[in-house]
């Protein structure tokens, strides 16, 4: 009888620090500008030009990382603007709608404990 072998980790599995599921999830959203890609499609943007013109000022090639990785981490997803097949549009998947009530807790906690935020709420 043969032994079995493993299975494969994917990419992002082998980038692991350990498998706590904070940790893991840090290492796809826990950065300074993650989550405010992420924010930004939640509130309706879509285009690049979108979330390079944001508030924040994200510099354009960390903008490209960010939604590189979040492509790969199967998050959000990518298509070609209707009318125009040269620029694409992005759009939070299924897995990156479920970040909403992180968002939501983001930014009531913010609200209530940071002194000089402000916010709709929704």
């Amino acid at each position: 009888m043969k032994p079995r072998r493993a299975p494969k980790k994917s990419a992002l599995a082998a980038k692991r620090r350990s498998p706590c599921p904070i940790a893991c999830s840090l290492d796809l959203f826990g950065d300074k500008w993650t989550m405010l890609v992420i924010r930004d499609l939640a509130l309706g943007k879509t285009s690049f030009k979108d979330f390079a013109t944001g508030p924040e000022n994200i510099p354009t090639n960390i903008l490209s990382d960010r939604l590189s990785r979040l492509m790969e981490s199967d998050m959000i997803g990518q298509a070609p603007v209707e009318g125009d097949g040269r620029r694409l549009s992005y759009h939070l998947t299924p897995k990156g709608l479920a970040l909403r009530p992180v968002l939501l807790a983001l930014r009531d906690w913010g609200l209530e404990w940071i002194d000089g935020t402000a916010a709709k709420r929704a």
